[in-house]
């Protein structure tokens, strides 16, 4: 009998850390390879974490609502297989040692950093490492770390000790004479630099309010504080402008109209106005390359990939699937990707990977009727557009004539650091440019 260790997979770009949501098993089941074990929520994706071997459940040593690091040991297995025994695998020569022991190892925590410390890990003090999920909540909300009891492993301080300390608004201040010293998570190199002072989380304003008779209260799902992190982390760190254009699409309606009945009895599924606004996006973006970039610290990163992540919501969180190479695709294939990928995440199906890789957002807001929004640009992403609803108005033509036209806005939210006014602007009018020039004449959706 060998035991193996199951650890908290990658389940995105530029994720870090994930959330254990629910555990699918229990100690002494027994499970089959890529069977799911758990549910994990990230700011990006939910998704399951599958058994990388067949055999018993031993050990679940991370609790639901934990946050762990990418890499760290989440449960371990009795396996037969004696070839695969046990080990502890020495760090290649460079390479950080793990910030946790391998489950099952008798050897404490060495947090304090000392070699062949046996005492019992401390929960604050010089030296002592944090994840970076509690070392951000301690930040964000000036918790002094030195005066938390920590409920994980060995006193270790988890992101759920935190939020309790948070949620009942009795949190330990820091004090200029002791501040925890963060240690560098991976043991090496520079201590990292202060993060910047941010406003008042909405959990530290929320944990005074006080509920009347009749109120409900709405347990935060895993789901929804994923996508309030995103969104949070979006607002402080890329500085948001706006900018929005009205287009004339009555041809482009006139021609959907025109062969929408026909096209889904050939096709089998429906042609939206979507597919031509995604479109419409995809050719622009390769014209103004600019749009479809990421600040990345030091650098401006341009992708070359154009990825058009779109907005679809259920009853109670919002997923953005991507569709890959959409300057490649014609309309009808982009119609078909946006009704697949809605399928899936309405249905529950959605991978991990088909959230990832997207370069910019799209986001279909006119489907609530919505005529006016700011979007809140999907990070790491450069910009958000949002189509709005279509509506009939009374426009002035040529000669002083009024005509009945469908109007549609197109509302940009970007990240100042990386576009300015000039380069929006121009993106901005060659979509409008190629949405009011949509006909039968010269628009084919093959």
């Amino acid at each position: 009998m060998a035991k193996q260790t199951i650890t908290m997979p990658q389940l995105g770009e530029s994720v870090t850390e994930g959330t254990i949501e629910r555990w699918l098993v229990k100690p002494g089941d027994t499970v089959e390879k890529y069977d799911p074990l758990a549910e994990v929520n990230t700011d990006k994706v939910t998704a399951e974490i599958p058994s990388s071997f067949s055999g018993t459940i031993k050990e679940l040593i991370a609790g639901e609502g934990e946050t762990l690091e990418v890499g760290a040991a989440v449960c371990t297995i009795e396996t037969e297989d004696a070839a695969s025994a046990e080990t502890e695998a020495a760090p290649a020569e460079g390479e950080p040692a793990n910030e946790m022991p391998a489950a099952g190892s008798d050897k404490p925590e060495n947090l304090s950093g000392s070699a062949g410390s046996s005492a019992p890990a401390k929960t604050g003090g010089p030296g002592v490492r944090y994840s970076p999920a509690v070392l951000r909540l301690s930040q964000e909300h000036g918790i002094d770390l030195s005066q938390v009891e920590g409920s994980g492993r060995g006193g270790r301080i988890t992101r759920k000790d935190l939020t309790k300390l948070i949620e009942s608004g009795t949190i330990p201040k820091e004090t200029a004479a002791r501040q925890p010293e963060p240690a560098n998570v991976q043991g090496a190199g520079p201590k990292p630099e202060a993060a910047p002072a941010r406003a008042k989380q909405p959990e530290q304003q929320a944990a005074g309010v006080q509920t009347a008779a009749g109120d409900t209260e709405i347990p935060v799902s895993g789901v929804r504080r994923a996508i309030a992190n995103n969104m949070l982390r979006s607002k402080h760190e890329a500085p948001h402008a706006w900018t929005m254009t009205e287009v004339d699409v009555t041809g482009l309606v006139q021609y959907r109209d025109s062969i929408k009945n026909d096209f889904k009895t050939k096709e089998g599924f429906g042609l939206t106005y979507f597919a031509f606004f995604v479109k419409a996006v995809a050719q622009a973006l390769k014209e103004f390359p600019m749009m479809n970039s990421m600040w990345a610290g030091d650098k401006i990163i341009q992708k070359k990939a154009i990825n058009i992540s779109i907005a679809v919501a259920t009853e109670d969180a919002l997923f953005v699937p991507v569709i890959k190479d959409a300057d490649e695709k014609t309309i009808k294939g982009i119609a078909r990707e946006i009704k697949e990928l809605a399928d899936k995440v309405r249905s529950g199906k959605l991978k991990s990977e088909e959230m990832q890789g997207g370069t910019f957002t799209v986001n279909n807001t006119g489907s609530f009727g919505s005529v006016q929004s700011m979007g809140i640009i999907n990070y790491p992403q450069a910009a958000i557009l949002q189509v709005e609803s279509i509506v009939k108005r009374p426009i002035i033509m040529e000669g002083g004539m009024f005509a009945a036209r469908d109007m549609v806005n197109l509302c940009l939210s970007l990240d100042h650091r990386v576009l300015d006014g000039l380069v929006a602007g121009r993106f901005l009018a060659r979509v409008k440019e190629i949405l009011e020039n949509i006909s039968s004449e010269n628009t084919s959706v093959y």
